[in-house]
């Protein structure tokens, strides 16, 4: 289904707002109309001359028009009444009532109270997302420690939990039961309808079942974890989903919530959490996200979309050599940036000796993908690492092939330790926004 276009500019009201947002969805309106012509046109004729509607197909329509609506309200810069539903998708007013009907019942939208009038006639009652509606769990496994968060409907996080320990060597069972502990523990501290899990993990991820090829610091190999997960933890409408913790992380700095501590909200390098909507940088859509941790991986976003790869393997930055013929990697091979650039590299020799390594690295990725921007994350993001960043700015002004012309921006995330955690929870929340038909089905 196309996503409607967001409003290039603040409108005057939540209508006009609404009316823009779509302004370059007219396929998916007219998708809607077909709809209702194809069941206008069945007429008491005769049996030769009747249109008999096709039940599978104005489904389809009505989960479409309900996704498009339920991205209005998400978007919106206010709140948006049940007219400016239908002047925005061209529906009818009682079609536009019946689909916000829908979202209400299902828990994903609330109304809230119209603004104080200020001409004639009665304000209209506004519909946002419900904070209390289904809530997204995220999980992680990494290699010092456990985690677990809550995220809402509006891209808030409700409960953090982690759980420092050394897992390495650890038995599956045993941490998927401390894992579920922790879960527990945020889920209870949310006290929110928990829609479904994400859980990310340091390795090789194979899509789209979610096993775990290699995870070489947690030293686990074709670890098929999906039926002992869902096992672990209670029952929820979505299945859980595996994936890379540094895709996880770069998803939740695409995807923030204003004020939730993304990048995306304007704090970059010497960035600040007061300064004003017009101090801040527009938002990042295109860019390289990289987690420091006992590992180093990458997350490739592009057009605020995840970039995979074939098989779900795109990122492995840790893995790409610096050092030929430098020190063994707990993968197998010399060099790695993670030998000189992760966090045990990192206390062992400083900021400063890993950060040329580090600017090397993503330099090629940059000048591969054409990146503006680099967003330094998990380790990399802690105030006693703050001298890696002079150092990666230096590296890609000096390996970017473009960087005379176009220098590449470096953030620091303001997320820490609880991105990964955090964009696992978003990449469920998101699903429930992308498909509310699928959450009404299965709930």
């Amino acid at each position: 289904m196309p996503a409607p276009t967001s409003p290039a500019d603040a409108a005057d009201s939540a209508d006009s707002a609404a009316a823009s947002a779509v302004s370059g969805s007219a396929s998916t309106v007219s998708a809607d109309r077909a709809g209702r012509t194809a069941a206008e046109s069945v007429r008491p004729a005769g049996p030769a001359d009747r249109t008999i509607p096709n039940p599978a197909r104005q489904a389809s329509i009505r989960n479409a028009n309900l996704a498009l609506v339920y991205r209005l309200i998400l978007d919106a810069p206010a709140p948006l009444s049940r007219a400016a539903l239908a002047a925005a998708t061209g529906v009818t007013r009682a079609t536009a009532s019946a689909l916000a009907d829908a979202l209400l019942e299902a828990g994903l939208i609330v109304e809230v109270s119209p603004p104080p009038a200020t001409g004639a006639g009665r304000p209209a009652a506004g519909l946002v997302p419900a904070a209390d509606g289904p809530a997204g769990l995220g999980l992680e496994i990494n290699v010092d420690y456990l985690a677990a968060c809550v995220v809402d409907l509006t891209g808030a996080v409700r409960a953090t939990v982690i759980r420092h320990g050394d897992q390495r060597g650890r038995a599956v069972a045993e941490v998927l039961a401390d894992l579920a502990g922790a879960a527990g523990e945020a889920t209870a501290e949310a006290g929110l309808t928990v829609a479904g899990a994400a859980l990310a993990v340091p390795g090789l991820v194979e899509a789209p079942h979610g096993r775990i090829r290699r995870a070489p610091n947690l030293v686990w190999q074709d670890v098929e974890i999906g039926a002992a997960l869902g096992r672990a933890l209670p029952d929820m409408p979505f299945e859980p989903v595996i994936g890379n913790e540094a895709d996880f992380a770069a998803l939740a700095e695409a995807h923030g919530a204003p004020g939730s501590g993304s990048v995306l909200d304007g704090a970059g390098v010497g960035g600040s959490a007061d300064s004003t909507m017009a101090d801040r940088p527009a938002p990042l859509t295109d860019f390289l996200y990289v987690s420091g941790e006992i590992g180093v991986g990458a997350g490739v976003i592009l057009d605020r979309e995840l970039f995979r790869g074939a098989r779900g393997w795109a990122g492995e930055i840790g893995h790409v050599t610096v050092v030929p013929d430098g020190a063994r990697c707990r993968c197998g091979a010399r060099g790695c940036l993670e030998t000189v650039a992760g966090l045990e590299a990192l206390r062992r020799d400083g900021p400063e000796a890993a950060a040329s390594a580090l600017g090397r690295a993503a330099a090629a990725a940059v000048n591969l993908l054409d990146l503006p921007a680099v967003v330094l994350g998990g380790a990399y993001a802690r105030p006693e690492f703050a001298a890696l960043v002079p150092g990666v700015e230096k590296a890609l002004t000096e390996h970017v092939v473009s960087a005379r012309w176009a220098p590449v921006a470096v953030h620091v995330s303001r997320r820490g330790t609880a991105a990964a955690v955090t964009g696992a929870a978003t990449a469920v929340i998101r699903r429930v926004h992308g498909d509310p038909a699928a959450w009404m089905a299965a709930c």
